[in-house]
């Protein structure tokens, strides 16, 4: 099995009873030092617990699952100085690459940026604050990401993103051109019958979906027309709400794909080159200081086409 078939599950029977996790795994890959890889990042669980320990034996009836990255490939994630867009004492904001997960994933305990961002601090000043995510971008989105220092702050900080407090803006280049200059779309959101995020009918908002997926949320973005360039459009999107893929799935709603979004029909090359990432950029945002009040304005420029 490759990485790209996704998780590797198995029931521990009686006669796999006892057997350090790491040999099992690497009998379920039929490669040892993959398996060796796999385990040294955090990818082999036993139920929902993360096993580290490669020798620690496995209890008949568990789930052992190996998971690795579905591209078969563990991101390295590294901030420099020179991302850091700002900082005080309770908060610091970085200039987010893309290509980089903000947390640990589970195939990869360490390589993400919540670690990369504490080894920065670690280095420059002897020991890291017990950081936190204020929110989250996707991999593949860059621009400004927000972590608190400081855990006194992060009931207000979380408050502040779940209320709308937090005005973020971002720009994206999209396949076509939009008629409109400037259009607000509102629609439901939620996860359809195969687990991946669509968008509903706005009349369908509050509806319960199957399989415990909750029910339908409503998702508003305003999106601006900034320039057109025949094969492709600069956007700039203000979401009202803070949905999964929000951005990603009404450009692709309103039939204009983010370049580089191929899960959601966007094209994988722009002019002859190839896209390893969407083109979608956090470049502002606008909130109140947690511990002040006071307003903070962090813009983040673009590094890809503009």
């Amino acid at each position: 099995m490759t990485a790209g078939d996704g998780p590797t599950r198995h029931v521990v029977g009686a006669g796999d009873a006892g057997q350090p996790v790491g040999e099992l795994a690497a009998r379920l890959l039929g490669d040892p030092a993959r398996a060796a890889v796999v385990q040294a990042h955090g990818g082999l669980w036993l139920g929902r617990e993360r096993v580290l320990d490669a020798a620690r034996p496995a209890p008949e009836g568990e789930l052992l699952t190996i998971s690795q990255p579905p591209d078969g490939r563990y991101a390295q994630a590294a901030i420099t100085p020179e991302q850091v867009l700002y900082e005080d004492a309770d908060l610091i904001v970085i200039d987010k690459p893309a290509g980089a997960y903000v947390e640990a994933t589970p195939w990869d305990v360490g390589g993400h940026l919540l670690a990369a961002v504490g080894q920065l601090l670690a280095r420059r000043d002897g020991a890291a604050p017990p950081l936190h995510l204020a929110h989250r971008l996707d991999r593949d989105t860059s621009g400004a990401l927000v972590f608190s220092k400081n855990p006194e702050v992060n009931p207000r900080l979380q408050a502040t993103f779940a209320h709308g407090e937090a005005h973020k803006q971002y720009l994206c280049r999209c396949q076509g051109a939009p008629a409109q200059d400037a259009y607000d779309l509102s629609t439901g959101h939620g996860r359809g019958a195969k687990g991946r995020f669509r968008v509903y009918p706005a009349e369908e908002v509050g509806r319960e979906l199957p399989q415990g997926g909750g029910t339908v949320k409503a998702m508003r973005t305003r999106l601006e027309v900034l320039r057109r360039d025949g094969d492709s459009a600069l956007v700039r999107a203000l979401p009202a709400t803070g949905r999964t893929h929000q951005i990603r799935l009404h450009m692709a709603h309103a039939g204009h794909p983010l370049l580089g979004d191929t899960k959601y029909g966007g094209p994988a090359a722009w002019r002859d080159q190839p896209l390893p990432y969407h083109l979608l950029h956090a470049e502002l945002l606008r909130m109140p200081h947690p511990r002040t009040g006071q307003p903070l304005e962090i813009a983040a420029a673009p590094v890809w086409w503009g």
